[in-house]
């Protein structure tokens, strides 16, 4: 009788029967915990990890010799150290908070509750989380996100500093050097600093004086004053313990890749030292095998006070050796490229720039995430010195679900006459050249600063935008002298558009973003692009890409070599706007399209399945 009745009411019974699955369903699971008070609900946690994916990379290791294979473990233990760092620096309460997280996670038996904060702070290296709308909140229980981070005192203001360096212009170079922190001189903090001397005397040697500068503030503590330490003094027990791994590294690898062994304890060295030209060195111009290691404090992103201060990444590399072998054919010509760039003072630069296509076996701190590419070091000294390299992680930029999410985005966005116009070897070649961009054209300006110090706050955004529109500069004249065909050139030229679409507006902390909106207003401005006003589609103007691009490479590279931040401020608050009958529509658009907005990157190698 049952089997009729389902027979003959069958939507009835399909929806009793799910209606009782889901009340069983529902019984049968417990209910979330509470958890104490600060910890984002469900609900919100839900929301982002909704729109959250998981990207595993695991690339062949088997190839590698014992030796090797122990040295790959040693320096993903030195990168577990270094995460560790960049996390502190970031937010002065990330570690106990993350602590407690993980106390009361097993305390609970691992719900999915705490599980899903756990991945949050994986996601964000923190406890900061950007939400849907873009705004930085905390999902932890700890004080908001300031622009101070934890290299500077967390409740000092830009303004502070500013009087206090006014005051005190003989600080000034090692409270804005991009590699110490930034301390008020409390008794605390003056015992503590002096304790890590006392603690490594090794330390206490390298830095020849700051024991006795440290030892005459103490007798005068005053919280109104700042006084700054080295990256080495600051985070002394991570890095004295990296360097032993580092060396231990070194000694396996003495014997297989000597080049690769001589870098690594030169960059041991470095850490306790706090100066990176020796390793820099050796990296830039060594030849190694089979691995390389990015490891070091390079990029200023996350200092939004100043935008000097350096924070803390790793990367762990396997190479591609036959594609490294075809790229390296291809490169050549840059004194070319950098002679026809629109300013004055040209430069001689070193043309066999170091490139190399990598697997990443592991990445940590500020290198964490899909990040395509890189070139360092980024210091102008070292650069004319040595030169720079180039690591292009290849089982990320040919990622194809990655690649699927931004073909997602550039159909969405732009007319269906364009949908073939996008394509991954694209994205390959506007990348590469972007990172050779940040070798090219001015690194001081006219009265001799480095453009971090005439800009300041905004030299990221500078320096991105420039190595955007050096790459699709070069890229044009390639194709004019024939050495890149015309389906080539148009997979780069969409590419280059693609870079600027926003999924929300970016906040002033977010240097890429920012530049990214300033190119595509500018590219709307010069009619390179038109937007459709019903639907905010795109239509390209591909005959206008050339002097578009240029007009801007122009303005971008005078304002660089002139190191006018007012005016730069300007050009910014200028080309920076957000309008919502058009940006709003296309996010939109695209936020609809695109799936997963955030990723959170597991490592076989770190044993993450």
């Amino acid at each position: 009788m049952a089997v009729l009745r389902a027979m003959r009411f069958p939507h009835a019974m399909t929806l009793a029967f799910t209606a009782l699955t889901a009340l069983a369903t529902h019984a049968a699971q417990p209910a979330a915990p509470a958890l104490p008070p600060g910890y984002w609900p469900e609900e919100k946690v839900a929301e982002i990890l909704a729109k959250t994916e998981e990207v595993r990379l695991a690339p062949d290791l088997s190839n590698l010799s014992p030796d090797e294979q122990a040295a790959v473990k040693d320096l993903l233990e030195v990168g577990q150290l270094l995460q560790v760092i960049y996390e502190t620096s970031r937010h002065h309460q990330a570690l106990t908070s993350h602590a407690k997280l993980q106390a009361l996670d097993k305390k609970l038996g691992s719900p999915k509750r705490t599980q899903d904060l756990l991945t949050l702070y994986r996601l964000y290296q923190g406890p900061i989380a950007s939400t849907l709308t873009n705004a930085r909140e905390a999902f932890l229980p700890v004080d908001p996100q300031v622009p101070a981070r934890n290299v500077y005192p967390p409740d000092a203001t830009r303004a502070e500093v500013d009087a206090y360096l006014a005051a005190h212009p003989e600080q000034r170079d090692a409270l804005m050097d991009e590699l110490t922190v930034v301390r008020r001189a409390t008794a605390d903090n003056l015992r503590q600093d002096l304790k890590v001397l006392q603690t490594n005397p090794v330390l206490d040697t390298l830095h020849l004086g700051l024991r006795e500068d440290l030892q005459a503030r103490a007798k005068k503590p005053d919280a109104k004053s700042l006084y700054a330490v080295p990256y080495s003094v600051a985070y002394a027990p991570e890095l004295v313990k990296a360097y032993g791994l580092l060396m231990r590294a070194a000694s396996r690898l003495d014997a297989s890749d000597g080049e690769l062994a001589r870098y690594l304890r030169n960059r041991a060295r470095d850490l306790l030292s706090n100066d990176y030209e020796s390793g820099d060195a050796s990296w830039v111009t060594g030849r190694f095998k089979h691995l390389n290691v990015q490891l070091g404090p390079y990029e200023t992103y996350d200092d939004a006070l100043y935008g000097v201060k350096a924070f803390y990444g790793v990367s762990v590399l396997l190479l591609n050796e036959q594609a490294t072998a075809e790229l390296r054919k291809r490169m050549g010509g840059l004194q070319g490229v950098e002679d026809a760039l629109p300013y004055p003072a040209k430069k001689r630069i070193r043309e066999d720039i170091p490139v190399g296509v990598y697997e990443v076996i592991a990445d940590f701190g500020q290198a964490r995430g899909t990040n395509t590419a890189t070139i360092l070091p980024n210091d102008p000294l070292y650069s004319r010195r040595y030169g720079r390299t180039i690591l292009l992680r290849e089982n990320i930029m040919k990622n194809p679900d990655l690649f699927a999410a931004d073909e997602r985005i550039w159909r969405t966005a732009t007319a269906d006459a364009h949908a073939k116009d996008l394509t991954s070897e694209g994205n390959f070649q506007r990348t590469l050249w972007h990172e050779v961009g940040h070798y090219l054209g001015p690194d001081r300006d006219t009265k001799g600063r480095t453009l971090d110090v005439a800009l300041e706050d905004y030299a990221d955004a500078m320096e991105e935008m420039k190595a955007d529109l050096v790459s699709l500069f070069a890229l044009h004249a390639f194709a004019k002298n024939g050495s890149l065909d015309a389906a080539s050139l148009r997979a780069v030229q969409a590419s280059g558009i693609r870079r600027t679409l926003q999924n929300v507006r970016p906040r002033e902390d977010q240097p890429y973003q920012r530049m990214q909106l300033v190119q595509f207003n500018w590219f709307l401005d010069h009619g390179l692009i038109r937007a459709d006003p019903k639907t905010a589609r795109l239509t390209i103007q591909y005959d206008k890409y050339l002097d578009t691009i240029s007009s801007l490479l122009k303005e971008v590279i005078t304002l660089q070599h002139t190191g006018d931040k007012a005016a730069t401020a300007k050009f910014f608050e200028r080309w920076s706007t957000w309008t919502p009958e058009l940006h709003d529509v296309l996010a939109a658009r695209i936020r609809e399209a695109q799936g997963a907005r955030f990723r959170v990157v597991r490592y076989g190698a770190l044993g993450e399945k």
